[in-house]
């Protein structure tokens, strides 16, 4: 198997499908026919392959402890987030940079603990991003919070399984792969995939929002959805957690 492609191989890339049930296969696709051919994959049964599976992060983590004392306020604000768990494998890949870390975890903990939109629109949004961007950790953290904050496990199978909802008429003819989600679960779903894949939202699909959340809270949604969109990147490009060769959690297992 190649490690790198030549100018002539421009073309092709190598994929590697990851099961939910954690089956693992490779096939070697033309990239001008990869989105037709991944189109009726699963979200999460895809990502780009390099050329092996990282057993560590990346980059190596960053100390447990303070390095300096100008790190050390830093570290201690985060874990005072965390309280009572320990600095997680994120925090201790971003405080390669503190000032980076402390900004994360004060957006992020603004989004978690200072928003208004329901947990169970807001963790269902969360999940579909994970399972759009194939984020192993996001998904088996925040599809469990998604039930218990009230999200059916039937739900949850729409959000891990279904393909991009689309745009337009494909959004239209796919329509039918929501009849499991109540009106506001499927208007949040389609606001987060259109976020997500693609980036633009069409006016139907925002309108939508307009029916079950107010102002404020479809800003606070839409905030959620690039806030998690910005964590399943950084996640997945350093295989933070060492998730990335593993499959997502089974709905039943939540």
């Amino acid at each position: 198997m190649p490690t790198s492609l030549t100018a002539k191989e421009g073309q092709l890339a190598y994929i590697y499908l990851c099961s939910p049930r954690s089956t693992l296969m490779f096939k070697l696709f033309d990239l001008s026919t990869f989105t037709r051919q991944t189109r009726n994959l699963p979200p999460h049964t895809y990502r780009a392959f390099t050329n092996s599976f990282a057993t560590t992060m990346r980059v190596p983590y960053a100390p447990k402890e303070a390095p300096t004392e100008e790190a050390r306020a830093v570290y201690e604000r985060i874990a005072a987030r965390r309280n009572p768990r320990p600095l997680i494998p994120l925090d201790l890949a971003l405080l390669h940079n503190p000032s980076v870390a402390d900004g994360w975890s004060s957006f992020i903990g603004a989004i978690r603990t200072k928003t208004s939109v329901p947990d169970t629109w807001k963790e269902l949004a969360i999940s579909r991003v994970a399972a759009l961007n194939g984020a192993v950790h996001e998904w088996d953290v925040h599809a469990a919070l998604a039930v218990k904050a009230g999200v059916s496990r039937d739900a949850m199978s729409v959000v891990l399984e279904t393909t991009f909802i689309g745009r337009g008429k494909e959004r239209q003819q796919n329509a039918g792969a929501l009849d499991k989600l109540s009106t506001e679960e499927r208007g949040v779903l389609e606001y987060t995939d259109q976020m997500t894949i693609g980036v633009h939202v069409e006016d139907g699909v925002a309108e939508a929002l307009k029916q079950f959340l107010d102002d404020k809270q479809i800003v606070e949604l839409t905030a959620t959805v690039a806030a998690y969109n910005c964590v399943s990147r950084f996640l997945v490009a350093l295989d933070v957690g060492e998730c990335n060769g593993r499959g997502m959690k089974k709905v039943e297992d939540l």
